[in-house]
């Protein structure tokens, strides 16, 4: 997990039984990939998803995954699979870090907008209406080959102005089209999979 963006469904109902029967198990395991005080703070881990996995702070999840990582190191989609089995939803992540770095902007811009900070943790209705403003952005270049902005574009007109006005600001950095497609198949990707969604997304950098 080096520079790639991760996002994540959770089913706390599933953690607090499979995550935590785990983690019992394989506590001596666990604690190699935990940080400073690691009994203290493999109880409170423990404790946090006895009530719900969501109440994991970033840097105790990004551990949880180097643990999995690390025990099913040679086989990628087994690590998807065994945190999927354990309540963690890694449904789509994004591997080039050019991408993050401009994908992160984009969100960056987003919340200077709605004056609304998309943090670790996000309510999945926010969430879209920030992907819906990323599909707009990146959509402007290649606007006649894109029918998901024209679809969008007629209930959301405020924010496709502002990506309007954004791009015309900022959308130098997307003169290759090849960057600006891979971000735009991000957005509808993301879109796709989260606007029928009703929890919360976990945003995780690696």
């Amino acid at each position: 997990m080096a520079e790639e963006l991760y996002f994540i469904k959770t089913n706390p109902t599933i953690a607090k039984i499979n995550l935590y029967n785990k983690l019992c198990r394989e506590e001596k395991n666990v604690l190699n990939f935990l940080s400073e005080d690691k009994k203290t703070s493999f109880e409170m881990i423990k404790t946090k998803i006895k009530d719900s996995v969501e109440n994991l702070t970033k840097e105790e999840l990004l551990q949880i995954f180097s643990w999995f990582s690390n025990e099913y190191k040679t086989d990628r989609e087994e690590v998807k699979t065994q945190l999927f089995i354990n309540g963690i939803d890694l449904f789509y992540e994004i591997p080039s870090s050019v991408d993050v770095v401009n994908f992160q902007q984009i969100l960056a811009d987003y919340e200077n907008y709605s004056k609304q900070k998309l943090n670790y943790l996000v309510d999945a209705q926010h969430f879209n209406q920030f992907l819906i403003y990323g599909i707009f952005y990146t959509g402007i270049k290649n606007q006649d080959k894109n029918i998901s902005v024209d679809i969008l574009k007629q209930d959301y007109k405020n924010l496709y102005s502002f990506a309007e006005n954004q791009f015309s600001s900022n959308g130098k950095i997307f003169e290759n089209e090849g960057l600006v497609l891979n971000i735009y198949n991000y957005f509808t990707d993301l879109y796709d999979l989260t606007k029928y969604y009703k929890g919360s997304i976990i945003k995780l950098h690696g």
